[in-house]
């Protein structure tokens, strides 16, 4: 088993991509229109940037292609990632030590 500890703390944007790939299984353009929607607006990934990350995440297992679904009308040139079983590991245990954080900001008074 993978010690999940190797890919902690997760920079904020590939824990947005990583976010975004949590509950479906998602094409580039939808995971960019996620991140922005996740950030606020903030966040506004280019697809160089995008597939830059998506390439480092397959490489380290932490997400995979899949087929889209045959509900999916879309072009069927479009690749779909979602997360592998040590993805949502990596995002489950990212979330947690990012709740102590904030709970550790609200009872200095910060939030």
């Amino acid at each position: 088993m993978t010690d999940v500890s190797e890919y902690l703390p997760v920079k904020s944007t590939v824990f947005l991509i990583l976010m975004a790939l949590a509950e479906e299984p998602r094409h580039g353009y939808g995971v960019m229109l996620d991140v922005q929607q996740r950030s606020d607006g903030a966040v506004n990934l280019g697809t160089s940037h995008l597939y830059r990350h998506l390439k480092r995440l397959l490489e380290d297992d932490l997400v995979e292609e899949v087929e889209a679904g045959p509900h999916d009308p879309d072009d069927p040139r479009r690749r779909y990632y979602q997360l592998t079983d040590l993805g949502h590991t990596v995002v489950k245990t990212e979330s947690e030590r990012l709740s102590r954080l904030v709970r550790d900001s609200k009872r200095l008074g910060y939030i």
